[in-house]
């Protein structure tokens, strides 16, 4: 009748039984085979007949034709074994004796495992343990790497520890101790330099470093920047939608982004992205440019403006009116620029290769100037894990160094004077207060500037002090980005609004005549004394010949009055 829900019982499998034959001995034929009738299949169904399984063509789907003969000779003999093999008898009074010690080890389990959470601590590896493990991983296992499995539950338990030191501690430890153990197991788990853990270390407090160092093992996500210039955000996310592109907006701090979760055509090579609507850009880097806040038929300097991201946004936001200079110190870096702005339709930028340090001679009076500054990449470790041991001091001091004669001349490039501008705003994808509040607070003192608000409303507040340091309080109104709390590249961002064109003297100077009380006249200052002697040693010189005159003279004088009288 077919198959329905009516009759559908026929798919139940059949319930087959074995029943031995009513005698015990096995009786085979003389080619070898086992008799017919030994062995039967039952079938239960509802009237209670017996009926032999069949399938859809006909065919018997009984045992006996898919065993072979001695596996039906086996199956036959099982019933008639009595008892058990020895072999059999000793395996089974293992098996109950291992079942009545595991139900042993249930009941006190419990027990055992709070004894374990009350008694169990975590104890420091002595210096021997530790000399070892380095000795075995450097010289003898250096192919095989460390159990990380064991380090990070070391870790772990002494994140326990530091957290309530003086209640959890071992006796006769300090935290020292702990830190530098830490420290060595934190750069072996996550594949750190000593210099560079030590310095994150300074920076973040520990549960936070954890977190930190946990975000730059994860790719951050994939951004997009609209370009207005061509298109907008909504006819090009519903555009992308249709090529199967999984996307969002950025978020309510951004007009212009889009963030990309899953594509089914590459990102990068899609008729939008050849025909200029969208740029690939990180979340971060938009953060500078709306910081900078560029207004139309202004004239812009971007210093260091590979691969043109930055450039391109400038140029949207002025509507392509005014004039922005685009320079970079890298020629081969200018061809990607070169190309990115033709392919998004920026017409008011100008394209120059010149050292920054040397740009006030070249070039200046610019109302508003934006300098992404060479750093270390701190900030950007997902992208470049090359950077968690290829980094030591001197290259942290030598961006350093840099970026402080970078600022004062981008500083130098402007006008203060303009009507709109007058800003400058210095960012870099460092976390690293050497190349961040440090620069900022040395341009504090060298030019005639202020810092202001970056009108951006996350962030957490820059450095005012950071171990001996302190800097000037006014670094509250910069901004850091992090990876783990931001979900973007490590960032750090500064505006300045300069005031005057002069350029400060010399602190010296300054200091000698703020010393100085009011009273004192204008011979005490140091200058002039040094003229006195000048002018001294040249009278000394006229003066020192006729010095022995006078003197003979007046013994010659003393010498005639004698006679006199």
């Amino acid at each position: 009748s077919g198959f329905s829900d009516d009759n559908s019982k026929w798919l139940a499998p059949a319930k087959a039984k074995k029943t031995p034959s009513k005698g015990n001995t096995l009786e085979l034929s003389s080619d070898g085979e086992v008799e017919e009738g030994s062995w039967e299949m039952e079938e239960e169904e509802e009237d209670g007949s017996s009926e032999e399984m069949m399938d859809d063509y006909g065919a018997s789907s009984s045992e006996e034709e898919e065993l072979l003969p001695i596996e039906k000779a086996a199956l036959k003999q099982e019933p008639d074994r009595g008892g058990l093999s020895e072999d059999d008898s000793e395996e089974e009074a293992a098996e109950e004796a291992s079942r009545q010690k595991m139900g042993q080890k249930e009941e006190e389990s419990p027990d055992l495992q709070l004894n374990l959470d009350i008694d169990e601590q975590f104890k420091l590896p002595t210096n021997e343990q530790i000399e070892r493990e380095d000795i075995l991983f450097t010289f003898f296992l250096p192919a095989e790497p460390p159990d990380l499995h064991i380090i990070h539950q070391r870790i772990k338990g002494n994140m326990e520890v530091l957290q309530d030191f003086a209640v959890k501690r071992e006796e006769g430890r300090t935290r020292q101790e702990y830190l530098a153990l830490l420290r060595r197991d934190m750069a072996a788990y996550y594949s750190y330099s000593d210099f560079l853990l030590t310095k994150l270390m300074d920076i973040f407090p520990l549960p936070e470093l954890i977190n930190f160092l946990e975000a730059n093992e994860v790719p951050r996500p994939v951004t997009i920047r609209t370009n207005t210039l061509k298109t907008r955000r909504r006819d090009l996310a519903q555009a992308l939608i249709n090529r199967g592109v999984n996307l969002d907006p950025l978020g309510k701090w951004s007009k212009t982004g889009l963030v990309i979760y899953d594509s089914s055509v590459p990102i990068g090579a899609t008729p939008e992205y050849l025909a200029g609507h969208y740029m690939l850009q990180g979340a971060s880097s938009l953060l500078p440019v709306m910081a900078l806040a560029p207004q139309e038929n202004e004239r812009i300097l971007d210093m260091c403006c590979a691969p043109g991201g930055k450039t391109s946004y400038i140029a949207q936001l002025m509507k392509n009116t005014g004039m922005i200079l685009a320079n970079d110190s890298n020629a081969e870096r200018l061809h990607s620029v070169v190309g990115n702005l033709h392919r998004l339709g920026v017409t008011n930028a100008v394209v120059s290769n010149c050292d920054g340090r040397q740009f006030p001679k070249v070039l200046g009076g610019f109302d508003r100037v934006l300098l992404d500054a060479p750093c270390s990449g701190t900030g950007v470790i997902s992208k470049d894990p090359a950077v968690k041991t290829n980094k030591d001091e001197k290259d942290i001091l030598r961006c350093a160094h840099l970026q402080k004669e970078l600022i004062l001349s981008a500083i130098d490039s402007v006008n203060a004077a303009s009507e709109t501008g007058g800003y400058i705003v210095y960012c870099t994808c460092s976390i690293m207060v050497e190349e961040n509040e440090w620069v900022v607070d040395y341009a504090l003192k060298k030019r005639n500037v202020r810092l202001v608000a970056t009108g951006l409303d996350f962030g957490k507040e820059g450095f005012t002090r950071f171990k001996d340091r302190r800097f000037h309080p006014s670094l509250k109104s910069t901004r850091r980005f992090y990876p783990h709390t931001h979900n973007m590249d490590g960032f750090f961002i500064a505006k300045f609004k300069k005031f005057s064109n002069a350029i400060p003297q010399a602190q010296k100077e300054p200091a000698v005549e703020a010393a100085a009380p009011s009273a004192v006249p204008d011979t005490a200052v140091e200058p002039q004394p040094k003229k006195k002697k000048l002018e001294g040693s040249k009278v000394d010189k006229e003066q020192k010949p006729p010095q022995p005159a006078l003197k003979k003279r007046r013994l010659l004088q003393a010498q005639r009055r004698p006679l006199k009288a």
